[in-house]
């Protein structure tokens, strides 16, 4: 009986060393394939990791200084009054590759911005959105959400839808950035959710941001 007892004691100190000894099952990890990968350059061309805004509505926004589009300006800098300490961050990156409308260093850019819509949300440094020397932020961003189309309802909107279709007729199905002030909105978990063309009404960008916050 006592070597019953001994065998069965010895059965359950082995098991329980080999529970110890199982290895743990890996932590799951976050997703990499998020805005929060990337690394770009604020206005003075120091480093900035988009990490450092994870938790934050983000509106990702190609400029110019010299566009019929440029006075959306005023309507961002609105949009980020009422709702930055909300969570809402506007990343704005200057691109010169749309009728050289954005001519000028990042530091005059930064100046007419600033003494002209009193602009107070980040300001990046001049990039490249598409072609071969496009940013990768950029290339991830159309690869997440392609050219829905621009608004025909509105004049502007089927201005540039025309003269896009006679330069080529399958325009619509290239996802590049077809003009200054095209939107990208990123919830808070890094995910592009919409994509917004520089005619699509900003009503609509505002009640798309006020859902994620």
């Amino acid at each position: 009986m006592k070597k019953l007892k001994f065998l069965a004691l010895a059965a359950a100190v082995l098991l329980m060393g080999a529970c110890k000894s199982k290895p743990e099952a890996p932590a799951e990890v976050a997703s990499t394939d998020n805005i929060y990968q990337f690394t770009v350059q604020d206005g003075n061309l120091n480093p900035v990791s988009l990490s450092d805004y994870q938790g934050q509505v983000l509106l990702v926004v190609n400029t110019a200084t010299q566009c019929g589009f440029t006075p959306q300006y005023t309507d961002l800098q609105q949009l980020y009054d009422r709702h930055h300490a909300q969570g809402l961050e506007i990343l704005d990156f200057p691109c010169n590759q749309f009728g050289e409308q954005a001519p000028g260093s990042n530091e005059e850019i930064h100046a007419f911005c600033t003494g002209n819509y009193n602009v107070t949300f980040p300001q990046m440094a001049k990039i490249d959105v598409n072609g071969d020397s496009a940013s990768a932020l950029y290339q991830w961003l159309k690869s997440k959400a392609p050219f829905g189309g621009f608004d025909t309802t509105d004049r502007i909107g089927a201005y540039l839808d025309q003269m896009f279709r006679a330069q080529d007729s399958l325009y619509t199905q290239n996802p590049d950035i077809k003009w200054n002030f095209t939107k990208f909105l990123i919830d808070r978990q890094g995910n592009v959710v919409r994509r917004f063309e520089p005619t699509d009404k900003m009503a609509d960008v505002e009640k798309a941001i006020a859902e994620l916050l």
